[in-house]
């Protein structure tokens, strides 16, 4: 958002118009070291298998695989990554202080059409030599994937980019999220609001109200990114979108009688209701 070289407005000033410490426009944060990165890899793994451990049973485990670990470091870890055990306690972003957490709508909620219901998850993603984070848009009648997008960071603005893309094609009855940062942003309900979608928020530590993404992760995880091991984010990107394509189109579901997320979404949405896949090109 800072332009050093402005014709009119001097940097010092472009960082008061954005609530930004000068200091902070020119620090380089350090990178994971190698250690850390393989570390942040195997935790990714362990948890997508067992996401009821949390930093406790994950350094154990640890170390029963043989690394010399400690448990400060498996806590920060997973706090980098977003992820605590599933028993109740706050779990995947901490909530934003003085914003408006709305109810959960969806107890008791007999899900029967596509666009009823839509959620959004953040979960990491690991890369050869880092890693990225993966936000996807998902309905839950069809499981049908209807946007997605990655980001080098959990700032808010690529998961208000992917919800104004999802929100071209059609709109929800009722959008749920967790209760991060993210999603109790303004600019992120503001967004729903002015489309005029009901807000549904997870109660604090349910990581089952929002579990259709989290089964969505795990098999992008098994089928996709844990057996490529991309190297590079366009490698990430670009696998991404074939499997998200795949995923949509041609994956068989059993709890949809062994028919696609689209053939359901799709063909049973009313005309002019049709929910497009949207794809990023891109990654911010």
């Amino acid at each position: 958002m800072i332009e050093l070289n402005h014709a009119k407005i001097s940097v010092r000033r472009q960082c008061e118009l954005i609530g930004l410490h000068r200091s902070t426009l020119y620090y380089l944060p350090a990178p994971e070291t190698p250690l850390n990165l393989e570390l942040l890899r195997r935790i990714d793994q362990q948890y997508t298998k067992t996401p009821f451990y949390g930093w406790p049973r994950m350094t154990a485990q640890l170390q029963r695989q043989g690394s010399a670990i400690n448990p400060k470091r498996v806590r920060r870890l997973m706090q980098l990554m977003g992820l605590q055990a599933i028993y109740p306690q706050p779990r995947t972003s901490q909530r934003g202080t003085a914003v408006t957490v709305y109810p959960y709508l969806l107890r008791d909620l007999e899900v029967v059409r596509p666009n009823q219901i839509w959620s959004a998850d953040i979960t990491y993603v690991p890369v050869i030599g880092g890693f990225m984070y993966l936000i996807a848009i998902l309905d839950w009648f069809s499981r049908y994937v209807l946007a997605w997008q990655l980001s080098n960071t959990l700032d808010g603005y690529f998961c208000v980019k992917t919800l104004e893309q999802a929100l071209r094609g059609g709109q929800p009855e009722i959008f749920n999220t967790d209760q991060g940062v993210q999603f109790t942003a303004r600019s992120f309900t503001s967004t729903l609001e002015a489309a005029g979608v009901r807000i549904s928020m997870d109660g604090r530590g349910r990581v089952f109200d929002n579990i259709f993404v989290e089964r969505l992760w795990r098999t992008v995880k098994y089928e996709d990114i844990y057996l490529h091991d991309y190297g590079s984010v366009p490698a990430l990107q670009a696998g991404l979108h074939k499997y998200f394509t795949f995923y949509n189109q041609e994956r068989l579901h059993q709890s949809l009688g062994y028919r696609t997320p689209a053939e359901v979404h799709l063909g049973v949405a009313e005309a002019g209701a049709k929910v497009h896949l949207n794809l990023c090109n891109s990654w911010s």
